[in-house]
């Protein structure tokens, strides 16, 4: 089964208010869905995100934005207005890439989920019930989500 592919730029997205907007002016991965335990607390069942290179996002308005370290490596980024979970980071600046919440895309994304991580992590109250490829863990050398 072929890798689905991410997206071209330019893209844009935000937080249900819009006191976040952004822009992406480069590719977008396509989207991985991650089971574990942080994302369901971040977002309900999983997290599913896309990433870009960190210089290819532009805050076209970030008065809600605030950042949240979630671990020693790690922070998200969510409004303060509406609670809007947006962003994933490495705390390391040289880290890349940066996490977007694919649901805060515009629409139409054109992206597709190539793979679900951290599926050992899953909560019982859902199934998997899709054919898109499964890890018990994460992928080598792509954050959490």
């Amino acid at each position: 089964m072929a890798e689905p592919e991410g997206q071209a730029a330019p893209a844009t997205g935000g937080c249900l208010c819009g006191a976040v907007r952004y822009r992406v002016d480069g590719p977008l991965r396509p989207v991985i869905a991650c089971h574990c335990e942080q994302c369901r607390r971040t977002s309900g069942p999983h997290v599913a995100a896309t990433a870009c290179a960190p210089g290819d996002l532009t805050l076209i308005d970030e008065r809600g934005l605030t950042w949240f370290a979630s671990s020693d490596v790690a922070e998200r980024g969510f409004c303060r207005v509406c609670g809007g979970n947006l962003f994933y980071r490495r705390r390391d600046p040289t880290a890349a890439p940066l996490s977007i919440m694919a649901g805060t895309l515009d629409r139409p994304s054109g992206l597709k989920t190539a793979f679900h991580i951290f599926t050992a992590g899953k909560a019982d109250y859902y199934d998997i019930a899709d054919d898109v490829p499964r890890r018990a863990h994460g992928i080598d050398g792509d954050p959490v989500a």
